[in-house]
């Protein structure tokens, strides 16, 4: 049996070397390694697939974040609304604008923002919304959407870890997630579903004025070399990272149904178990399974577990283990006395097991057996 891996970049790069190999010395022959030809090309390519108006591709995802933020003039005080349970890159571009961070829940199910939760965490100083589309699961953007129009609120998308999912509107509509708010920002981190060899991210929008803002933000706030009309930063996509995004990017429904099937057999398995909560599916979202994330049962030690699997040579990952309101960067909003039960008891609970485009049945029936031995 070949090593189980979180991620299997390696092998996933095997299986396109020759492209992916010509493609990068295409860049060096070119010797246009800043704002070259395929980070032109990525853009186009990556906006058709999306069906969306304009792609700004970026530095990393962390960068879109801010990036956004900016170009949607939030001042500091301003309160942006986004969930504790998500990576610390959704909410610290927060505070590093000096705006105010706002907690809310999830759903115990998704994990994704709770609209409820939402609605009561409104205040006048309320200017933008961050859903997250976590694990690979879309947030609830229909009611998302809603609330923020009857408050005149901005929605940026933080779509890291969801590249390639469909939302399911009410009306039938089907639309990419990260094209649904104002802007939506991506990561292309190696073991993101579109990933790069090195750091990487994009920002989308279906506004032309929002679109030359956003790329004059990205580009030290200039539209024309030397004359700079605003403050912006240095937040650029190398034309190696888009050369092999391209290649990339031709594979990424394959990749999504390789998560899937991976998915589905770890569904199959672990069925009917009553100390096991396999992820769950709503009907408005597809599942791009970024994660496979399992809710372990009250008195199950989730730590043994990781432990049993270790010891076995299986990885295993908990995401995330401190929720963002209890985090020491935010102690100056007074974040850590929030009640936030949900979000504290996944933090307890949840455990991810190895998912990605490479694993077989061999792999995948020796990790569940490992799984169903402990808990038996």
């Amino acid at each position: 049996m070949r090593p189980i891996q979180m991620v299997d970049t390696r092998t996933q790069y095997h299986r396109i070397k020759s492209e992916v190999d010509q493609a990068v010395l295409d860049v060096l022959e070119s010797s246009a390694f800043i704002q070259g030809q395929p980070v032109k090309q990525l853009a186009a390519e990556l906006a058709a697939y999306l069906n969306v108006s304009h792609v700004i591709p970026c530095a990393n995802g962390t960068d879109a974040l801010q990036i956004a933020m900016m170009a949607l003039d939030l001042r500091p005080g301003d309160e942006v609304i986004t969930p504790s349970f998500t990576y610390i890159a959704t909410t610290e571009v927060i505070a590093l604008l000096r705006l105010t961070p706002v907690f809310v829940e999830v759903d115990p199910q998704t994990f994704c923002m709770d609209p409820e939760s939402l609605r009561k965490a409104i205040t006048p100083r309320t200017k933008a919304i961050v859903p997250v589309h976590l694990y690979g699961h879309a947030a609830p953007m229909e009611p998302i959407l809603q609330i923020a129009k009857e408050h005149g609120l901005y929605v940026i998308e933080d779509n890291a870890q969801a590249i390639g999912c469909d939302y399911r509107f009410s009306d039938g509509r089907i639309a990419k997630t990260g094209t649904l708010g104002d802007i939506g920002c991506t990561s292309f981190y190696p073991s993101k579903n579109l990933g790069a060899f090195g750091d990487g991210g994009a920002i989308f929008t279906k506004d032309a004025t929002l679109a030359e803002k956003l790329k004059m933000i990205a580009n030290h706030g200039q539209r024309t070399r030397y004359y700079h009309e605003i403050v912006g930063c240095n937040s650029r996509l190398d034309s190696i990272q888009a050369a092999i995004l391209r290649i990339k990017l031709k594979h990424l429904d394959d990749y999504n149904q390789s998560r899937r099937n991976v998915a589905s057999h770890y569904d199959r398995v672990f069925s009917g178990y009553p100390k096991i909560t396999t992820p769950h599916q709503a009907p408005y979202s597809s599942h791009v399974f970024h994660q496979y994330t399992l809710k372990l049962a009250t008195g199950v030690d989730r730590d043994g577990l990781v432990k049993f699997l270790s010891e076995r040579n299986i990885p295993s990952m908990i995401y995330y283990p401190v929720p963002g309101h209890r985090q020491a960067m935010f102690a100056e909003f007074g974040t850590a006395g929030v009640n936030m039960p949900l979000t504290d008891v996944l933090t307890n609970c949840v455990i991810s097991l190895p998912i990605h485009t490479e694993m077989d049945t061999e792999q995948l029936d020796y990790i569940t057996d490992a799984v169903l031995k402990y808990l038996s």
